[in-house]
């Protein structure tokens, strides 16, 4: 297992071109300090994530899937305030500096920079237990980002994509670590719906990203804003793939439990429904209506004519 300095290891795998698709910086990785130049009449957004080891990813796992993961994460919480990926800041704590290792993780950081549009503007490695910081950036029209805190009463609760799907991928991950099928690519390899925030610019009235659970992450929206919700457990959006795995009964609860989907869920006057199915046939992309908000404080699961449901708590970090 061959090592290198910090010096020689940052120059090789992480001052690459690859890692700068995105916004031109006034001065890159290289001097204390990355210049940025924000866009004229745009405010900053930052997003700040920890990845550590045996939580939030297997340490076993291929290192260009932990570094995919972790930079979709943070780049989901941009996409969430409708905000433009531009820069991020990696902060790398590992053991050894393997160069397997490294050249792996710098692989699967600029696949997902790519994807992404974002640039490594800088950062730090150190020896010690596996983790992994991410300072993500980006920028959002001055008065147009999207937060958490607009939710009006009446508004209906959309969400894209599928739900679940992530969380049945981590049991398939912890039975086999290369599982090479679609549930364990949505756990190690999430989507930022980056396209998706920006079309709700002055739409959406709140919006956030699904990583701790259906359920809990809409609490903070209806905290904020200061109303309730009821929604529909059979207008869950499930995929073909996670009802095979798994029972109708499992996928519900994985869908409002589990977690790290990385979708968006957001709130949007009724009267903007029609025009947001026309987005979503245009994009491929589903956005599904699973219920409304209401003056009743506290979010509320309903199972149709049966009654409520009474969902599990979403991921707790303490």
């Amino acid at each position: 297992m061959t090592t290198m300095g910090e010096f020689d290891l940052i120059k090789r795998y992480f001052d690459r071109p690859e890692l700068r698709p995105g916004l031109a910086m006034a001065l890159g990785p290289g001097d204390d300090c990355a210049l940025l130049q924000i866009p004229f009449k745009h405010q900053l957004a930052i997003s700040s994530d920890t990845f550590v080891s045996g939580v939030h990813f297997f340490a076993d796992m291929a290192a260009n899937q932990i570094a995919q993961r972790c930079l979709a994460a943070s780049v989901s919480d941009l996409a969430a305030m409708g905000a433009t990926p531009a820069w991020f800041n990696l902060c790398l704590t590992m053991p050894s500096a393997s160069t397997f290792w490294v050249n792996s993780f710098s692989e699967g950081l600029a696949a997902q920079a790519r994807s992404c549009a974002i640039s490594l503007a800088g950062g730090d490695t150190t020896q010690g237990p596996l983790s992994i910081s991410i300072h993500a950036m980006g920028y959002v029209p001055v008065g147009q980002a999207i937060t958490r805190s607009g939710a009006q009463i009446g508004d209906v609760i959309m969400v894209s994509g599928s739900l679940g799907d992530s969380a049945a991928g981590l049991q398939v991950m912890q039975r086999q670590r290369n599982a090479a099928d679609p549930l364990s690519e949505r756990f190690w390899n999430p989507t930022p719906r980056i396209a998706l925030g920006q079309w709700l610019r002055g739409k959406a009235t709140a919006c956030l990203d699904i990583s701790d659970g259906l359920v809990q992450d809409l609490g903070h929206i209806l905290t904020a804003s200061g109303c309730g919700a009821d929604l529909q457990i059979q207008h869950l959006p499930l995929s073909d793939e996670l009802l095979a795995h798994v029972s109708v009964s499992q996928a519900r609860d994985y869908a409002l439990n589990g977690g790290e989907d990385f979708e968006l869920c957001f709130t949007l006057p009724a009267y903007l429904i029609d025009e947001a199915q026309a987005y979503s046939k245009s994009q491929s992309l589903p956005l599904t209506a699973i219920g409304h908000t209401s003056a009743e404080l506290g979010c509320r699961v309903w199972h149709g004519d049966q009654g409520p449901f009474t969902p599990p708590q979403g991921y707790q970090h303490f």
